[in-house]
């Protein structure tokens, strides 16, 4: 266990110091897919120790050398309206050899294709809460089953389908932490709506759109990115996405293989892949280079990251670590309460700013009937990690006393940093009392860098690897969501149609 657990965090802090370093280096410059050999190189080294499935560890490792590869080829450059995607081009090759290679899983899929138009009246329900804004702000493609979210939907559609469990799990997995499509549930409805049709018109728009991303996930793909028009600079253009999958899918078709005959979950195959590429164009990408221009949005990045890499070494030195999931649960909850800090030192508390973000949603709705499904999703994200973050913060028995696992967080790469600790130094210097607030605003529209993905991507893979048979996504737990501190819906105090034990949260019943 001892071995497995220094070989993650070793791994961990390995990938996101890679990309860390990057931006570093390259923060306010051009973007050149080559940037992201480093990363690419970290992945690489990932080994595969006695109790782990190599067959998972190749779906992470071969994927991102594939993407890199791939992507290298068709171009050098991703502007940055197309570099959101480039995570969105994995699953749906790989659902493809799916079905390919295993008839009956396609058999469970064209069930649940019926199940989507048979469900019309919990479509069209689902539709008209998200368009209208009932759920308040909302992850529409969640990792867990968050009211609002399309594996929340999934679920209420899947639950008493008549289907193998097996196909059932890979079904949810695929449109969680494996990306099926760009498509962001509710969109067809939306703009169906918008361009003045009927609302029965608009209904079957989403069931054909929300159809066609399971029965054709590659070309469903392709056209997504043939109409997206991000900030008005018109479709996708960076490379040719069709290209992209088509070699995509016969890299990776050996290694899908390999991992059904050695027994890994069809859910984890979907999933493993597509969450690992994203630092490649996109997080390391002309959009990160150009947030991180400000010293005070990369001070913070810079500390928080010290927090996170003292953090997990302590816990290794100090043997505070009894499971892989302890690891998981440091590494992603020390930079939280990282954050939560850093709001405390402009004196900005969690529940302020999860007001602030909910009214803005909720004006936004109004102002803006046109947005799109995602527009809010990191801000979801940004509000959850905020107050993971201040219940670690705050003090016992309010939160956890800045405690993890026992582990106490080292905090101290804030308090020295050079640029955090001396805002006065970035606006007018008698007032300084908001520049750390106006960064993390700058991160809440991008918040993978506070507790990174590469870093979650790298140890869930290799939790997964220990146990293959076991689907990791989505999260089959309440995440405890943040915004759900003001707006309940996910108690079954609520009165609307559909409202269980936990409201219009699907994690306590997931197939």
């Amino acid at each position: 266990m001892a071995n497995l657990l220094e070989k993650m965090i070793n791994e961990a802090i390995e990938a996101t110091k890679s990309v860390f370093l990057v931006i570093k280096e390259k923060r306010g410059g051009h973007f050149k897919l080559e940037d992201c050999k480093p990363y690419v190189d970290a992945v690489n080294k990932m080994t595969v120790i006695e109790g782990q499935c190599k067959e998972v560890i190749d779906l992470h490792v071969q994927s991102v050398n594939a993407h890199y590869e791939i992507l290298k080829g068709l171009t050098d450059y991703i502007r940055p309206e197309d570099d959101p995607f480039v995570e969105h081009y994995q699953t749906p090759p790989i659902l493809e050899i799916l079905y390919e290679e295993d008839p009956e899983f396609k058999k469970s899929m064209e069930k649940f294709i019926k199940a989507i138009a048979d469900n019309k009246a919990l479509i069209g329900r689902e539709a008209t809460r998200r368009y209208g804004g009932m759920y308040g702000p909302t992850c529409v493609v969640d990792f867990a089953l968050s009211v609002g979210s399309v594996p929340n939907l999934v679920n209420k559609i899947l639950i008493d389908l008549d289907i193998p469990e097996k196909h059932k799990k890979t079904i949810l997995a695929c449109k969680s932490w494996g990306m099926n499509t760009s498509y962001g549930f509710g969109a067809a409805f939306r703009a169906a709506i918008e361009s003045g049709k009927s609302a029965a018109e608009a209904e079957e728009a989403e069931i054909e759109q929300f159809q066609f991303i399971y029965k054709e996930p590659v070309e469903a793909q392709a056209r997504l990115m043939e109409t997206h028009n991000l900030g008005g600079h018109g479709p996708h253009s960076s490379f040719d996405v069709r290209k992209y999958m088509a070699q995509y899918k016969e890299r990776m078709r050996p290694y899908v293989v390999a991992a059904l005959k050695a027994g890994v979950h069809p859910a984890n195959i979907t999933a493993v892949p597509a969450y690992c590429v994203g630092d490649v164009g996109h997080h390391i990408s002309q959009s990160a280079y150009n947030m991180f221009k400000s010293d005070m949005v990369f001070g913070i990045y810079d500390a928080v990251m010290q927090v996170f890499e003292n953090t997990l070494k302590k816990g290794l030195k100090d043997g505070a670590f009894k499971s892989e999931w302890d690891v998981l649960t440091v590494a992603t909850g020390a930079p939280a309460c990282a954050v939560a800090y850093i709001l405390w030192l402009d004196s900005f508390t969690v529940p302020m700013v999860i007001d602030l973000l909910t009214k803005r949603f909720h004006n936004y709705c109004v102002m803006n009937p046109k947005r799109g499904e995602a527009d809010e999703l990191h801000n979801v994200d940004f509000m959850d990690v905020i107050l993971r973050g201040e219940e670690i913060l705050d003090i016992s028995p309010l939160g956890a006393g800045g405690k993890i696992k026992g582990i106490e967080i080292d905090l101290s790469p804030i308090d020295k940093h050079e640029i955090v600790s001396n805002p006065q130094r970035y606006t007018y210097p008698a007032c300084a009392i908001t520049q750390r607030f106006a960064a993390l605003m700058a991160l809440a529209d991008f918040p993978c860098y506070l507790t990174p993905e590469c870093t979650t991507a790298t140890l869930m893979t290799n939790i997964i690897a220990k146990y293959p048979e076991t689907p990791g996504a989505p999260v089959r737990a309440c995440k405890g969501c943040a915004v759900t501190k003001l707006i309940k819906r996910n108690v079954p105090y609520v009165k609307g149609e559909g409202v269980g034990p936990c409201g219009y949260c699907e994690w306590y019943r997931a197939v």
